[in-house]
């Protein structure tokens, strides 16, 4: 009997983690034993060099390090003036703290098809655009940047704001800049999945000076009582609403991460390459589209077969060369990442029986989250095959794994 492609045991984690060591240990061991140190505020804490290292790499003026990505984008909404009344359009298929980012601002999110780049398909969002729009979402699904360009047109086109929600794409690039830096906010997480972690965490960017002052209001309910020169030289009228401040433990561990997320990209993006390269000309699938494979973060592969029975098949032939992977979506799970698993907001139950935003009586549109809305999305995702990647992997895990895909791909 002929031997298994895959050999090698495959490494398994996330970016992120899996480079946590001394430098994290030292920071927090420092804090932890100079409590002192544990306020966020003070001067030249580790939060506020984060921020400053951040804005460094990615060229955006301003950073706002919070407690989670799913606050990093309410920041972003709020900074631009985002609330009930308001649509905001989003991919059918990202994590659900996108949407209900929109929902804790007061807006109705609007879900919109993917194309093969697994990200927003510029040509539907112009269907989904209503009196009511106010913005659009654009999310870089594992690591893989979006259509940045043409997206951006259309929201240029109709006067939409832009946000990129970087989430799942710390450190992808778009044509040489960094993602988000040149639309209107965009937003970071560093939970543990993802490419830098602290275990829970987020980032809002903005290069406009009202916009970040009204982010930063939006995070802190205390606001200007901390007389921290936050919003300073800003025209933004001060309000308070949420509490998404984040502990210094947080940002100390986040600090040190991002010193190595460079690093750690040149890894992932050099094994996908060489993982690509391996393949043969497909028959049964294609790969997944990528703008631009040089600003790819590397921790993902997907593949597209041609049709669900191709996909079913597919799936069979790599389990038998002990590449376990399957569909998107399936009915294995329920993906929080697919919009007819946004539970609540697919039944639009909101937190109270009025079931705002919806009800609200400032809005006057519709949401549609039944799979009818997007059944494109649902289509592809159910005819696509994904594999994590991350730096503990090696050359030979990528051959082995390439030559069961070609084994697989020539099996029927």
């Amino acid at each position: 009997m002929k031997e298994k492609a895959i050999q090698t045991p495959i490494p398994g984690g996330c970016m992120g983690y899996l480079s946590i060591g001394k430098e994290e240990l030292a920071i927090a061991t420092e804090l932890l034993t100079e409590p002192e140190k544990l306020w966020r505020y003070r001067e030249n804490s580790y939060t506020t060099r984060f921020e400053q290292a951040a804005c460094a790499l990615t060229g955006a003026k301003h950073a706002l390090f919070v407690n989670s990505g799913t606050s990093a984008l309410s920041c972003c909404l709020a900074a631009l003036a985002i609330g009930p009344g308001d649509e905001v359009i989003v991919s059918a298929y990202t994590y659900i703290a996108t949407a209900s980012a929109c929902i804790e601002v007061g807006a109705v999110p609007i879900p919109c098809e993917i194309d093969e780049s697994l990200g927003l398909d510029p040509a539907e969002i112009e269907k989904r655009i209503t009196p009511y729009t106010k913005a659009v979402i654009l999310t870089h699904m594992q690591g893989v940047p979006g259509r940045v360009d043409a997206v951006r047109a259309v929201a240029k086109k109709h006067g939409l704001y832009m946000i990129e929600d970087c989430c799942q794409a710390i450190g992808a690039r778009y044509h040489g800049q960094y993602c988000g830096v040149g639309s209107d906010a965009f937003a970071w997480s560093l939970n543990y999945f993802k490419n830098i972690t602290c275990g829970e965490g987020g980032c809002f960017f903005t290069s406009d000076d009202d916009a970040y002052a009204r982010g930063y209001y939006q995070s802190d309910p205390a606001g200007v009582m901390w007389d921290n020169g936050i919003g300073d030289g800003s025209s933004a009228p001060y309000f308070t609403r949420a509490g998404y401040r984040a502990s210094e433990l947080c940002g100390g561990v986040a600090f040190a991460q991002l010193q190595k997320l460079e690093g750690n990209l040149v890894v992932t993006r050099g094994l996908k390459k060489y993982l690509i390269s391996r393949l043969n000309e497909p028959k049964h699938y294609r790969l997944q589209y990528v703008d631009d494979p040089e600003g790819d973060c590397g921790v993902s592969f997907a593949m597209i077969a041609n049709s669900k029975e191709e996909c079913k098949a597919l799936t069979e032939a790599l389990a038998k060369e002990g590449l376990t992977v399957g569909s998107a979506y399936s009915a294995a799970f329920p993906d929080r990442h697919i919009f007819t698993y946004w539970e609540g907001i697919v039944k639009h139950q909101g937190a109270t029986p009025k079931n705002y935003p919806w009800n609200d009586p400032a809005y006057k549109g519709t949401a549609d989250y039944s799979a009818n809305a997007c059944p494109r999305t649902l289509d592809i995702l159910s005819r696509s095959l994904r594999l994590s990647l991350n730096q503990a992997m090696s050359e030979r895990n990528m051959e082995e794994i390439a030559e069961a895909i070609n084994r697989a791909d020539a099996s029927f």
